[in-house]
């Protein structure tokens, strides 16, 4: 019997399709989901389907609602989008021929998770030969390359490289992957996905902890996760957390996702995001931080996934930059690694919602035994080459446990763990699982001392994206009504620009620096950032920023430059430009601008300089500096009708970015 699309079935029928799934030959395209929590509680989902393979997610044609919801949630298509779908968004990405794969759903259920679990096998898998594509010493090589050569050249501010674990399963591998999914349910209870996908004669098959993008109801949430703890051989110990808690490192990292995902829903919701959180997510070998962004979007499933290609936790940011850089360094493509896993679902209410993960912890099985397993880690200024080749093995090691091979990570001699939290580790350990399973954590998460460390993340950062303080009026009467023009240099805080300059009482329009438009009609204009080096004056990007530059110069326009913007506006001014020995990525500083003392956040590798706290300059008239007295380094400038700010005044890590914005703006309309 087959049932009609979207339809759901009883406990008995759901666990009969189930086993009608295994006592065969394997059906050519099915999933088993395991969502905890976004699903169904307790349930596994159990779907069939046919496959097709859309060009590209604009035009995926999905099942026409009809005119009666569903009685029940109704999953209509499970989507596998590969990361060379990178390129609709018009960013670079190696073509390797992976293929957009778009399960129709025609058969579904939601099995109990115990009748699931005792109808799946447990048989481990033959696995032979299993060795990196690049060895630790070759992949810290390619981390020091660049850190070196992109990170300080300023072409962004992190950056997430992978390197491939390959092995063999054996002669049965869609069995294998069933295995594997049995037992990651019981090695990683915390994953947002677990999940066995088999589709075009592969199986994916993996448990991430990261959520991309859901939306229910019109509610949108994204998960930023950075900040790796890997667990000593021992398990994990209360002191070696909290002393990973306290690490500027991780912290930083997290900050700069948050930033990165905070430009995605600037994107997508009208309103914005706003954050809570800082939470501890736990899983068998290591455990992350992370937030959660919510905003509210009317925008079609299709337009959203497209927008969020693809998260920058596993790409880098900025976004457009991160895909450059991977391009070069990862020539040959990524084939599903860091791409989405998304179900499409019809709600009762009549709404259509979205539930997507992160494709990674996630081993693609070919039917002929080959698996391949890509992992990464965040680069950033001061990553330990040494260090993040560790924190791949161990990001590898929980499904190494469930194919029953060998998954212990070194971190016993992992040069990346700091002198504080090897000696925290030192104390008592979690107790060891049951014998052939990982450590368990011990809960870390709602401990005092955890949820305190925590809680202190929020106190210097910026209230105006928090959830807990972002309704106070902010409205600038002067510049209400006011239309402001943003000027993109290749980085998306200009989303967050908007929000912010609208929350002041303006409306903002944006525009590529590469896409015509003109300042008429504006009252004022905003020079966003970008990466790349201010002095490479023939670069067309620099070039088009020099001339848009030159002209608000020439018209007296008033306008604010930051950062890439604010090193141009610098140059034309006849200030040097320098490189900073070391990059200021994802940093917060304490600076005195202007006389006031202000907690702004960098994303800079190079610095304007000046020997003199102003300069009368011809044409122009007289510019205040506010610079690091000790280096000439200027933090921000100030002229007759302009302004602008090396820092990112948008950021989480400037804490009062929008009255910094309105001063700004004031000043440059002279009021």
């Amino acid at each position: 019997m087959t049932t009609a699309p979207g339809s759901r079935r009883s406990a008995a029928a759901g666990a009969a399709l189930l086993d009608r799934l295994l006592a065969g030959p394997l059906p050519p395209a099915y999933a088993l989901l395991h969502r905890p929590e976004s699903g169904t509680p307790g349930t596994v989902d159990v779907l069939l389907g046919d496959v097709t393979h859309p060009a590209t997610l604009a035009g995926l044609p999905l099942p026409d609602q009809g005119a009666e919801p569903p009685a029940a949630t109704a999953h209509r298509t499970l989507l596998v989008v590969p990361y060379r779908q990178l390129t609709e968004r018009g960013f670079a990405a190696p073509d390797d021929g992976a293929p957009l794969i778009a399960m129709n759903v025609t058969e579904q259920a939601a099995v109990p998770l115990d009748d699931t679990l005792a109808r799946l096998p447990d048989t481990p898998a033959a696995l032979t030969g299993h060795r990196f594509d690049l060895s630790d010493e070759e992949y810290a090589d390619v981390v020091r390359r660049v850190v070196t050569g992109e990170i300080g050249t300023g072409e962004g501010a992190n950056f997430v490289i992978k390197r491939t674990l390959l092995a063999d399963v054996g002669d049965d591998p869609a069995r294998a992957a069933l295995t594997v999914f049995r037992r990651l349910i019981a090695l990683e209870p915390s994953a947002y996905w677990t999940f066995a996908i088999h589709a075009d004669g592969r199986t994916f098959v993996g448990a991430t902890p990261e959520r991309h993008l859901s939306v229910h109801e019109g509610r949108a949430v994204m998960n930023p996760i950075s900040g790796t703890y890997r667990y000593p051989a021992g398990g994990p110990t209360l002191d070696g957390l909290t002393a990973f808690l306290r690490d500027r490192k991780e912290t930083d990292e997290l900050y700069m996702v948050l930033d990165e995902e905070l430009k995605m829903m600037s994107r997508i919701c009208p309103a914005g995001g706003r954050v809570t959180g800082p939470a501890l997510k736990e899983m068998a070998r290591l455990a992350h931080t992370e937030y959660f962004i919510e905003g509210h979007t009317t925008r079609d499933i299709r337009d959203v996934l497209r927008e969020t290609l693809f998260a920058p936790t596993v790409t880098g940011s900025p976004l457009e930059s991160a895909a450059r850089v991977i391009a070069r360094h990862e020539p040959h493509g990524r084939g599903y690694y860091s791409g989405i896993a998304a179900l499409v679902s019809d709600e009762p209410t009549g709404s259509r919602n979205l539930d997507s993960a992160i494709l990674i912890r996630t081993a693609d099985i070919a039917d002929d035994g080959r698996l391949a397993l890509s992992v990464g880690a965040t680069l950033v200024r001061h990553s330990s080459p040494e260090g993040e080749a560790a924190e791949t093995r161990a990001k590898a090691a929980a499904l190494l446990d469930a194919l029953g091979a060998d998954g212990t990570a070194d971190t016993a001699a992992d040069p990346a763990r700091t002198p504080a939290t090897a000696a925290a580790d030192a104390a008592p350990a979690a107790e060891p699982g049951a014998a052939g399973t990982a450590p368990r954590p011990p809960g870390f998460a709602d401990h005092p001392a955890v949820r305190d460390v925590l809680r202190g993340r929020n106190t210097g950062i910026a209230d105006f994206w928090l959830a807990a303080t972002a309704a106070r009026p902010l409205t600038v009467p002067a510049l209400e009504g006011m239309k402001v023009l943003v000027v993109d240099a290749e980085d998306t805080f200009t989303a967050m620009m908007v929000q912010q300059l609208e929350a002041l009482g303006p409306t903002a329009e944006v525009r590529r620096f590469d896409e015509p438009y003109a300042v008429d009609g504006f009252d004022l204009v905003v020079m966003g950032p970008g990466p790349g080096d201010p002095r490479a004056t023939a670069d067309p990007k620099i070039a088009a920023l020099d001339t848009a530059v030159a002209g608000l110069l020439r018209d007296r326009t008033p306008f604010l430059a930051v950062c890439l913007s604010h090193q141009v506006l610098s140059l034309r001014l006849g200030l040097d430009l320098v490189r900073r020995d070391r990059p200021n990525q994802g940093v917060q500083r304490a600076i005195d601008l202007f006389g006031r003392r202000e907690h702004v956040g960098y994303y800079n590798t190079f610095a304007a300089v000046s020997p003199a706290d102003a300069l009368d300059v011809p044409g122009v008239g007289r510019v205040r500096v506010s610079r690091d007295p000790a280096t000439g380094q200027i933090d921000a400038l100030r002229g007759p009708h302009f302004a602008s700010y090396q820092f990112h005044a948008e950021s989480v890590l400037t804490v009062e970015g929008p009255r910094l914005i309105g001063d700004a703006l004031l000043g440059a309309i002279g009021r």
